[in-house]
């Protein structure tokens, strides 16, 4: 998921460092999974990001955020790329890095849209499209831990194609999924095609009698309208964190 920059709050002793590409993972026609081998990797708590820099041989370089798919201490990262139209960082990453390239790593970043696996509080995760990274970070990251905090994910995508981690995002002993389709839904679908509503959020969320933490992710729309109806509900904006992404530059 790229993320607009966030350099005023990188720390000054994060630096550069190489890492090559092991593997790779279709997602969707758009989407990617880069599996990296980065030996410098001091580690991450899931819900953090990386930046990404690429040098061409000409001197110019660029840089983009991504999030952590992976959970800590897997031994090899996960960063998991949309293609942007127009992108100047994206299609290089989707379309033609290949195993044995290399690109550059800084980070982790980010302190505040972070799990606590030793928190025991019913989490309720809220996804838009490839807000849906981070978020696998967590799920993954109680599954590494047996973790017994109880998981509830809402994933909003516009048509079933356009899901996630499919093999991975099936309801287990704590994880409960519900996919929120907005222009095409699977035949027989309960729910029509539609905007996240709050007939959703009281439907498949969390009551928030239960104080659950709450982890909201996506386009910037979607993030402020997801908020905007867990704080309609009842829900203690202390205890609903947001993270949004968007296109750089100009």
């Amino acid at each position: 998921m790229a993320r607009t920059a966030v350099s005023g709050r990188l720390s000054g002793r994060l630096r550069w460092q190489t890492a090559t590409l092991a593997d790779r993972r279709d997602e969707t026609a758009s989407a990617r999974t880069l599996v990296l081998d980065a030996p410098d990797w001091r580690g991450h708590t899931a819900g953090q990001h990386v930046d990404v820099r690429l040098t061409a041989e000409d001197g110019y370089s660029t840089q983009r955020s991504y999030s952590v798919a992976s959970a800590p201490g897997e031994g090899r990262m996960e960063l998991t790329v949309q293609r942007v139209p127009d992108g100047e960082v994206s299609p290089y990453l989707v379309d033609v890095l290949e195993a044995g390239d290399q690109l550059e790593l800084r980070g982790p970043v980010g302190g505040w849209f972070v799990w606590d696996p030793a928190d025991p509080s019913p989490v309720l995760l809220v996804a838009g499209g490839s807000g849906i990274v981070p978020l696998m970070s967590m799920i993954r990251t109680r599954r590494s831990v047996a973790g017994r905090a109880p998981f509830r994910l809402l994933y909003s995508v516009r048509t079933p194609r356009d899901r996630y981690y499919v093999p991975e995002l099936r309801p287990d002993d704590g994880l409960e999924v519900t996919s929120l389709y907005t222009r095409s839904a699977p035949a027989g679908w309960p729910r029509p095609p539609g905007r996240l509503a709050a007939t959703d959020e009281t439907a498949f969320g969390r009551p928030a009698g239960l104080e659950p933490m709450c982890f909201v992710c996506g386009p910037t729309g979607f993030v402020e309208l997801a908020a905007e109806l867990l704080v309609a509900g009842g829900h203690d904006p202390d205890r609903i964190r947001t993270e949004r992404f968007g296109p750089v530059g100009g």
